[in-house]
């Protein structure tokens, strides 16, 4: 193992205030850098999280008209993994699918992935999670189009997490669901059958739902490594060899699958509450982070295996950062989908036909995007462009800082292994 530049003491100050990923990143991110081989992504996620908000990404400089006070506010990295720079592209994002929602009941599903995939997602996180959309859609889209159960089209939206609360690996698919579909001929709205709806119960049995959706995935899967698109490392090179690979498919085969369903969302209230939920959110947030002191990190987290008991958890800065980047997505992955009537190349035509069929009023023009001042201040309740030292005049931007040209960082002495 390759040494590389000691950790840095924890941030001054960081005791007094709320501590941040960004605080470990500084303190332990080069470090760790060094000692270990890092993803391009894995490794640019962590600078853009370390230099968010600082002078290394450059910002401006504003002045109050009325009493002449000065402030400088950096730019943010806009990272998708830095968890600072979710909260105006989820409620925009939010805000879209508004328009989207039909007067119908709508359901969530989870497709979770046995933890026994996980090593060979570390090594393929684009195959192993790309596998996970289409099997998903195409077995709900199959129990949508038989007759037995709906009889036609319906529609979804798809949002990955890759983690659990104690940031293992977790990889599992959270899907919303149109409570009905679009017939095929486009003349009818087909509602789910009346004693599915008294018992409030899942468009479809949920047993026979997992078992398809392993099989679609494990032959999949099986066929990615035919053609030669799944590689291996050292922790999974004994299943390079087809027969070897061939008998851990079957001993997947004969494990359950978890797909479980909650009770059906009641309106799109709801429905919103819960698309603001699982979007657009990182493996961690800021506010789960309770310290971070002499090298070890004690956050908050869920124990779903113990009713969801809020429990607090110790890691040492690098195991933390190494399972933190664990989830850190290919790049240019889609982390959130839409299928069925909700596809892009064909939602606008099939929503307005299924509104028209549900008895809905057309969707409203499409508003022009609120401005992050307008956001901020529906949301939150702050303006700012109001002065926060006489509470009276308005910021004026007068400066643009350029981004700080920072020495670059010194080369491991070695390649890890």
């Amino acid at each position: 193992m390759c040494q590389g530049p000691p950790p840095l003491a924890a941030p001054a100050g960081a005791s007094q205030r709320r501590v941040e990923l960004a605080d470990i990143f500084r303190a332990h991110g080069e470090h760790y850098r060094h000692t270990h081989a890092l993803a391009r992504p894995q490794s640019r996620a962590m600078r853009a999280i370390e230099n968010c908000r600082t002078a290394a990404l450059g910002g401006h400089r504003k002045v109050c008209e009325a009493c002449g006070a000065s402030q400088i506010l950096y730019n943010s990295c806009r990272n998708r993994h830095c968890p600072k720079c979710q909260g105006l592209a989820k409620e925009r994002w939010v805000e879209a699918r508004r328009a989207e929602l039909l007067p119908i009941d709508y359901f969530h599903v989870v497709f979770t992935l046995p933890h026994d995939l996980n090593p060979l997602a570390q090594g393929n996180p684009r195959l192993i999670y790309e596998l996970l959309f289409q099997t998903a859609a195409s077995t709900l889209a199959s129990f949508a189009r038989d007759p037995k159960h709906l009889g036609g089209e319906l529609g979804a939206t798809a949002m990955l997490h890759t983690w659990s609360q104690n940031l293992s690996q977790h990889i599992h698919l959270h899907v919303v669901v149109t409570g009905g579909c679009l017939s095929a001929d486009r003349s009818r709205w087909i509602h789910p059958k009346r004693a599915l709806r008294a018992k409030r119960s899942f468009l479809f049995p949920v047993k026979a739902l997992s078992i398809v959706f392993k099989r679609r995935y494990l032959d999949a899967l099986r066929l990615a490594f035919s053609a030669g698109e799944v590689h291996f490392s050292a922790s999974t090179a004994p299943l390079e060899r087809t027969d070897a690979f061939s008998r851990w498919l079957a001993r997947l085969r004969h494990q359950s699958w978890v797909v479980y369903c909650k009770a059906p969302l009641a309106g799109p209230g709801q429905v919103l509450d819960y698309l603001a939920r699982y979007t657009h959110r990182v493996a961690i947030s800021n506010e789960r982070i309770l310290a971070f002191d002499n090298g070890l990190v004690r956050f908050r987290w869920k124990d779903r295996a113990h009713g969801n008991a809020s429990k607090v958890m110790t890691l040492e800065a690098e195991e933390f950062i190494r399972r933190f980047l664990l989830h850190v997505v290919p790049d240019g992955f889609v982390r959130i989908r839409h299928f069925g009537i909700l596809a892009n190349r064909t939602r606008r035509e099939k929503l307005r036909r299924c509104r028209e069929l549900l008895g809905q009023s057309p969707a409203p023009p499409q508003r022009s995007p609120e401005s992050v001042r307008d956001m901020v201040l529906r949301l939150n309740g702050i303006d700012i462009d109001l002065c926060p030292v006489c509470h009276r005049g308005r910021l004026r931007t007068v400066e643009i800082i350029p981004p700080a040209r920072l020495p670059p960082g010194p080369l491991p002495a070695c390649i890890p292994s």
